[in-house]
């Protein structure tokens, strides 16, 4: 009678060994992604999802099922052995299928019976909602913790709470946009720009004038800023002994580097490494002059904050050209098309 009893005593071990090591396939995505790919029109991440706010419930039922294996095991074993011998089978047991559950090729085994079953197992739950309620022994809320997305990072440091500071907040979000930002998007503005020409005399007035306008670099030009030909610094100027003598041609640095306004960020931010230069002139397609922008305005940019020197008396160059803007190509005649 007893080895009638064994078999399925044995049989419900094993048992009891491969529900415990089944692991239900989880999404490679968090819920967030899942739900942000949704909400964009993707009809896949809208079935990853529903399968994911499943998994809790499948889980729970695993779970139970183990629950109920370990109590008929239990009492087989007092029914074989006794209430002595059983309850101490009964404890090792409790202690020991956790433990052989995790075994490589016993997980593996386990997942390959249970595969077939999976999802007949998800729609199970999902159509019958009150088993989940009553059997629910894990929190919804669990979910991957992989990262599938900047998006996805940002929300992660926006809810941080008070383990991130605002301003380390700020500059990994800055971070995580940089590399997606064209030099165009940062650039100080053609409208604005302030320029020499390449035969201008730095006297007093010039020098006063430049001084006035806040900027400590000036591109030099050739007739008009779309023939840029060199770079004056402020700093070297007024380190100049004959000031009243010499032409911003021959003062110059005759060295000028052109970045197109499509280039990212990062892309700037390597040329100026680089070439150890503080200043690019901007083009666009047609090799025009669309801009300036400086090493430090692509700093700026990294860190979310605006680095202002005794030379920089314009915060944001972008919002100067912005009011002047009202001002250009104002003909009391002319018609807007």
């Amino acid at each position: 009678m007893q080895t009638f009893i064994v078999i399925p005593l044995c049989l419900t071990i094993v048992f009891l060994i491969l529900a415990a090591s089944i692991s239900p396939r989880r999404s490679r995505l968090s819920r967030f992604e899942l739900e942000r790919r949704r909400e964009e029109g993707d009809t896949s991440a809208h079935g990853e999802l529903e399968r994911e706010l499943a998994i809790a419930d499948v889980v729970s039922f695993l779970r139970a099922v183990v629950a109920l294996l370990l109590v008929f095991a239990v009492l087989l074993a007092v029914s074989t052995f006794g209430p002595f011998f059983g309850l101490i089978i009964g404890v090792i047991l409790a202690l020991g299928y956790g433990r052989m559950a995790q075994v490589d090729w016993v997980h593996g085994l386990a997942d390959r019976m249970y595969q077939p079953y999976d999802e007949s197992l998800v729609s199970f739950v999902q159509t019958q909602p009150w088993i989940g309620k009553f059997i629910r022994s894990i929190s919804s809320d669990v979910t991957n913790l992989s990262v599938g997305s900047k998006q996805e990072l940002e929300h992660l440091i926006n809810e941080s709470g008070q383990l991130l500071t605002s301003d380390e907040k700020k500059l990994l979000k800055n971070g995580l946009h940089f590399t997606g930002k064209t030099v165009e998007s940062i650039m100080t503005p053609r409208g604005v720009i302030a320029s020499v020409q390449k035969s201008d005399v730095l006297g007093p007035l010039l020098l006063d004038e430049l001084h006035k306008t806040g900027y400590s670099r000036f591109p030099v030009i050739d007739n008009d800023i779309d023939h840029v030909v060199g770079m004056l610094h402020i700093r070297e100027l007024l380190a100049l002994k004959n000031r009243s003598s010499e032409t911003a041609e021959r003062a110059m640095e005759k060295k000028v580097y052109y970045i197109h306004q499509d280039q990212t960020l990062d892309a700037a931010l390597a040329a100026f490494l680089k070439t150890r230069h503080h200043l690019f002139v901007v083009v666009n397609g047609y090799r025009e002059t669309a801009g300036l922008v400086s090493l430090e305005d692509v700093i700026e940019e990294l860190l979310g904050r605006q680095i202002i020197d005794e030379f920089d008396l314009h915060d944001d160059l972008r919002a100067v050209a912005e009011r002047e803007a009202k001002y250009n190509n104002r003909s009391p005649h002319g018609i807007d098309v």
